[in-house]
């Protein structure tokens, strides 16, 4: 496992390829607010197993009595418990001193990691991992010696990665992720392969289950994406810019905003609002409501992290009247989408039903003296004839003619049990039925246990909402305003419960300290996890005598609340004491070894560097004359910004440290050891503000922002776009190909060139028509490369993308990396980087070129936004492969037929 996470992280730093630093962030403990959350998941994760080795144990002897082959079962220690990826286990202690060695090896042998600085921190230190490099973020920006135009890219899964990268108003800031791709095929849990869920599992065949180990399904390789904030914010200006307001427009402060209109529709801290759904356009809704209340409070709803709770409660309020309405109306939706989805299973099931016999019709047996009746209604009977005919021809060409009087209509070909019906499935009662009058009484006296005239509790609870509120706005934007803090109820209030606290002050406790790692394992653990817990402190889980044995419950309920799916629901889960929970465990601290008060201890982030670096010698020389007692000493040195790319930052030796030429030993037996160690590794520490510095939320000054993305027909709302499915967020969908032996058959040509307007669209990998996706354009003239001839001339087929019949590239060493020409059959015609010249777009497109200035970037996406002049002859024609020529030399935007986004589709430039 430890060598597949090195993998990992080598393929990500080989995409990014940071020149500065590179920052390794594993969650520490976490914030009582968001412990709760981990708690109600690993409780539900452990129950959710129990429930599945329960089915699977079953489901396996059903199958072995019938005489069905399975694979053996797995040994108890091959099961990988997750719970174990949590601050204070063994797992995570490992992890940390894999990642030593692996920083340590890649400093040592590969050249792309030569000058850069590393950080580390580990599990020991407290934070969320992404909030632990923001904290980094925020304090590098308030060092007079930091770089305002540092690019910054940061990887992980989680949705409000965006929301962070907004927060730093940090001008080049990307987020890199796994592609998410929806409806992947899994195994099955009892055979491990595809095609099945587990419940319809029917084995192996026997010579496969007797085999020791069973063949597992290849995986597809992991693919990334990149989330570019400054196009997002390109976006949020237009989305979010109002005329007229009687203050000075700040796009800065807006974003801002949205950011915070995003927390009351879910985060990891607060249960959404009732009325608030994604899928219902619940942004939208907020965003709508913001610009026309921003008018009344003449203000911004929030300013560096600090939210305005005036203003807060008068959209909540706005809100809270459209309730009703909103609540109808997912109510009318819902019961439209079950009537469909009936509509859509009656359709399935008569598609896929087998014929039954036919007793009555035109298709009945009948007698060979039997004369035909006369037919009241004529047209009532074609009709019926014309259905049973439809019907009828779906048993044609089955083979089972003669099974049809044997067999009854729809029977299953099950693996030997009884049919059941077909019943719809039972949805739990809504109690609360929120589109029916009377809804906000019968709420709080479903979820909360509240009588109807208690009106002060539904303020209490609406005050602590926007309490947690405003703490989720200053963990975004400022830090964590209270380690203490969590919100203490299992659902949220609705918006109309708002309207009482507009003069609401609020504040945290200040100097609040987090849990240490093993404290935290208590706290959201449960007992079934006690393997990764000491000995004593696992019995508290399940002694009946213990002081906190109510916190681990073996069985809870979970509130769908309105859901279809478990996972959704609400986990009912007794909320943790935290000052008996304390003095529970204080009782066993003395039993921990010295290795487990180590790993419960709180420890620093790791600074590591190579030889080769301008700060190297610096932090080598603080090991200078010092013994190993003394490495671990508590004097803070400041390191030198100009030598660490203007980081500024304090260091501490630790005996982690490997002396020059040492050897560094490997904690896994798949690696070996590193000899001639040249890194050096010291204790980090950030810069340390006063408790009252406030990290301004702006744009620092000196900042540049980046070219603009966007053109303004992408701003466009109506413009008219062609329209294509697609599946998850890949943009690259498969569609039907013709090879050239059916182009010759449905075009009923020979060793003829096909038409013109067929098949030559370049831009975006797309050539001709719909049907049709090939690289270039034209499928049946496309080169595939060429020879290569002494002076460095090759065919390139067009290029990178060629469109049509592509551009020529010839290469010819004079001014490589001086002046590069392309063409623009398709999206990158014509040569890469290099000079080419070519035909342009394809059969009849422009035969001219195109000269760049030094050093422009190779144009994207078939749009040419660069201020220069552009050079065509044959009437200056742009890629005009899949459609006619047209000639519009103009100003600004100029669109010629062919050549860009789509086959025939329109190209665009933009000329001085």
């Amino acid at each position: 496992m430890m060598v597949a996470i090195f993998e990992y992280i080598d393929r990500i730093f080989s995409i990014v390829r940071p020149r500065r630093l590179l920052y390794m962030a594993i969650d520490g403990v976490a914030p009582r607010a968001k412990m709760n959350q981990q708690r109600s998941r690993r409780f539900r994760a452990s129950k959710e197993a129990a429930e599945k080795a329960e089915a699977m144990a079953r489901l396996r002897t059903e199958l072995t009595l019938k005489g069905y082959h399975l694979p053996p079962v797995k040994a108890p220690e091959e099961h990988f418990d997750s719970n174990c990826i949590t601050p204070g286990t063994p797992f995570m202690d490992r992890l940390a001193k894999c990642l030593h060695y692996y920083i340590h090896d890649r400093l040592n042998n590969d050249p792309g990691w030569r000058n850069i600085e590393v950080i580390l921190s580990d599990a020991n230190v407290p934070g969320e991992g992404e909030h632990k490099i923001m904290d980094f973020i925020r304090k590098q920006r308030s060092n007079p010696a930091h770089d305002p135009n540092t690019k910054h890219c940061l990887c992980g899964a989680d949705a409000d990665l965006i929301m962070l990268g907004l927060a730093t108003h940090e001008p080049n800031f990307t987020i890199i992720r796994e592609e998410f791709k929806p409806n992947q095929p899994k195994p099955c849990e009892l055979c491990g392969q595809l095609g099945h869920e587990m419940k319809d599992c029917m084995g192996l065949p026997k010579e496969v289950a007797s085999q020791a180990q069973i063949e597992k399904p290849l995986g597809s390789e992991t693919e990334f994406i990149f989330i570019r904030l400054n196009v997002l914010k390109e976006y949020l200006m237009k989305d979010l810019h109002i005329e007229g307001l009687p203050f000075k427009w700040s796009t800065e402060r807006a974003i801002d905003d949205w950011v915070f209109l995003c927390f009351f529709v879910g985060n990891d801290f607060l249960p959404h609002l009732p009325s608030l759904e994604i899928r219902e356009g619940a942004i939208d809704r907020l965003v709508r409501i913001y610009k026309e209340t921003i008018h009344k409070t003449k203000d911004y709803l929030t300013k560096d992290g600090f939210a305005n709770i005036s203003h807060c409660c008068m959209i909540l309020t706005k809100l809270g009247e459209a309730e009703d309405e909103i609540f109808r109306e997912r109510q009318i939706n819902e019961e439209k989408f079950k009537r469909r989805q009936k509509e859509r299973q009656a359709m399935q099931k008569q598609e896929y039903a087998q014929p039954a016999y036919l007793s009555a019709g035109q298709f009945a047996p009948r007698a060979l003296n039997d004369s035909p009746s006369a037919i009241a209604d004529a047209r009532n009977e074609v009709f019926n004839q014309r259905r049973q005919a439809m019907e009828f021809s779906r048993g044609l060409h089955t083979g089972a003619d003669l099974q049809l009087m044997l067999q009854p209509e729809g029977e299953d070909k099950n693996r030997g049990e009884k049919r059941k019906l077909n019943e719809e499935k039972e949805e739990p009662e809504d109690e609360v039925r929120l589109w029916e009058v009377g809804w906000k009484e019968r709420y709080y006296e479903s979820k909360f246990d509240v009588s109807p005239e208690n009106l002060s509790f539904r303020h209490e609870v609406a005050a602590s909402y926007a309490e947690g509120l405003c703490w989720v706005l200053h963990y975004y934007f400022q830090g964590c305003a209270s380690w203490k803090w969590f919100f203490p109820y299992h659902y949220a209030p609705f918006a109309s419960d708002f309207s009482q606290i507009g003069d609401l002050k609020i504040s945290f406790e200040k100097g609040t300290k987090p849990f240490n790692p093993m404290e935290q394992l208590m706290s959201v653990f449960p007992a079934a996890s006690r393997q990764h817990l000491p000995e004593p402190w696992g019995d508290l889980m399940e002694d009946p005598e213990s002081p906190i044995i109510d916190f681990y419950p073996t069985d809870f309920r979970i509130d769908l609340n309105g859901k279809k799916a478990a996972w959704m629901g609400v986990a009912l889960l007794p909320f943790v004491d935290e000052k008996r929970l304390l003095e529970t465990v204080a009782t066993v601290y003395d039993q921990l070894t010295p290795e487990e008060r180590r790993r419960n201890a709180r420890g620093d982030n790791y600074l590591f560097l190579r030889k080769s670096h301008k700060g190297y010698a610096f932090l080598r020389g603080l090991y200078e004359n010092k013994s190993q007692r003394m490495l671990n000493d508590t004097v803070e040195h400041a390191i030198p910004p100009e030598s660490y790319n203007g980081m500024a930052g304090t260091a501490l030796t630790t005996d982690k440290v490997v002396a020059e030429k040492g050897k560094v030993l490997s904690p896994i037996h798949a690696c070996q050891p590193i000899p001639n160690n040249v890194a050096v590794v010291v204790r980090w520490r950030d810069p340390v503000y006063p408790d009252d510095h406030i990290y301004p939320a702006v744009k620092l000054p000196g900042a540049k922002d980046p070219e603009r993305v966007l053109r303004p027909e992408d701003l466009v709302d109506n413009e008219p776009r062609q329209w294509r499915p697609q599946a998850g967020m890949a943009r690259s969908n498969q569609r039907a190909q013709l090879a050239q032996s059916g182009h010759r058959m449905v075009e009923h040509y020979a060793n003829i060139r096909p038409p013109q307007n067929y098949g030559h669209g370049g831009g975006q990998d797309r050539g001709g028509y719909d049907g049709y996706q090939q690289h270039g354009g034209s499928n049946f003239y496309q080169n595939q490369g060429g020879e290569v001839p002494s002076g460095l001339y090759h065919h390139r087929g067009g290029g990178g993308f060629s469109g049509g019949n592509g551009g020529r590239s010839y290469i010819t060493g004079i001014n490589q990396a001086d002046y590069r020409y392309s063409s623009y059959g398709g999206r990158q015609s014509g040569g890469y980087y290099t000079d080419s010249y070519g035909s342009g777009g394809g059969r009849g497109g422009a035969s001219g070129y195109h000269q760049q200035q030094r050093g422009t970037p190779m144009h994207q996406r078939g749009e040419h936004h660069q201020h220069y002049q552009s050079y065509y002859s044959q009437g200056n024609t742009y890629g005009t492969a899949g459609g006619p020529r047209q000639t519009r030399p103009q100003q600004g935007y100029g669109q010629y037929r062919g050549g860009g986004h789509f086959a025939g589709g329109w190209g665009s430039y933009y000329r001085q």
